[in-house]
């Protein structure tokens, strides 16, 4: 990256940018900020449902949780805010553009087109507080091992709580480099710190390295980040324990279908041969008792 790559920073557009603009850097860059990404409303209530979760959370143990960092997962169970977040069309719609893309298999001598759907893998609010230093940069995607240039199987969003400045911890962005191969190390020097106000909001690929920054301010810096995967993959945080039958029935189908509670094409995640929603819709039976109604 050049310094005056560097010194324009991140791509940023507004609440209401046409998807095709958004795929576009997303496809260049690996990462795009929105700008007024929830309202002041919806970021209130997020505060008011997890802030104290937060301040009683304890730091990190190593550098890649953060030793100056408070982490809050399970936040499908802590609040029912999350819907404008997880659905927001510049987030969600991306990530199926991108990752829901048909992959020929042979059924037999029949030669079909499956598209698998995705998932929320992991949530997680995040508080770096002043003394953080810098975090191992890092794709997320490695947790599932994928190999690169390839397709993407993650696409990742972080919600600014509180504002992100390049002083307080604001996440380092390599832009492009979910172009890289799996030779070519990353390093600070190539990074971007995304700076946004409170309740903008970071969309980025799982190929792309980041993390969190220092934090060199009097205050610490709060975001909340969710990641969507292809459903054919295990989920990063386990939401069917992270999260309760009684919580995801609090959320709309589509988020409860998101969390988990759906089958992902050809046959993946089924329950006594019935897609899993089942179990949502008939919240009062057993499991094994499925097969028989």
């Amino acid at each position: 990256m050049t310094g005056d790559a560097r010194r324009r920073g991140l791509a940023r557009v507004g609440p209401d940018a046409g998807l095709d603009d958004v795929l576009g850097v997303l496809e260049a860059d690996g990462a795009v900020i929105i700008e007024d990404f929830v309202t002041d409303t919806v970021l209130g209530h997020l505060w008011a449902d997890l802030g104290d979760a937060l301040a009683e959370s304890g730091y990190g143990g190593d550098a890649t949780s953060g030793t100056r960092t408070r982490r809050v997962s399970s936040l499908f169970a802590r609040t029912t805010e999350l819907t404008p977040v997880v659905t927001h069309p510049l987030f969600l719609g991306a990530a199926r553009a991108i990752m829901q893309r048909p992959v020929p298999i042979w059924m037999g001598r029949e030669r079909v087109m499956v598209t698998p759907n995705i998932q929320i893998s992991v949530t997680q609010a995040i508080q770096i507080h002043p003394g953080q230093g810098r975090q191992p940069l890092h794709r997320d995607d490695a947790l599932h091992l994928r190999r690169h240039p390839g397709p993407t199987s993650r696409v990742q969003v972080m919600l600014a709580l509180s504002e992100f400045t390049e002083l307080n911890g604001g996440t380092l962005v390599i832009p492009g480099s979910h172009h890289w191969d799996d030779e070519r190390p990353p390093s600070y020097q190539e990074c971007v710190p995304t700076e946004m106000a409170a309740g903008s909001a970071l969309v980025f690929l799982g190929g792309v390295y980041h993390g969190g920054g220092a934090n060199r301010e009097a205050e610490p810096r709060t975001g909340l980040t969710i990641g969507l995967d292809l459903a054919n993959l295990r989920q990063e945080e386990n939401q069917y324990l992270a999260v309760p039958k009684i919580a995801a029935m609090a959320y709309p189908e589509e988020v409860r279908r998101l969390l988990g509670y759906d089958s992902c094409p050809p046959d993946l995640g089924w329950v006594e041969m019935r897609n899993p929603y089942t179990v949502l819709d008939h919240a009062d039976v057993d499991p094994p008792l499925l097969g028989s109604m």
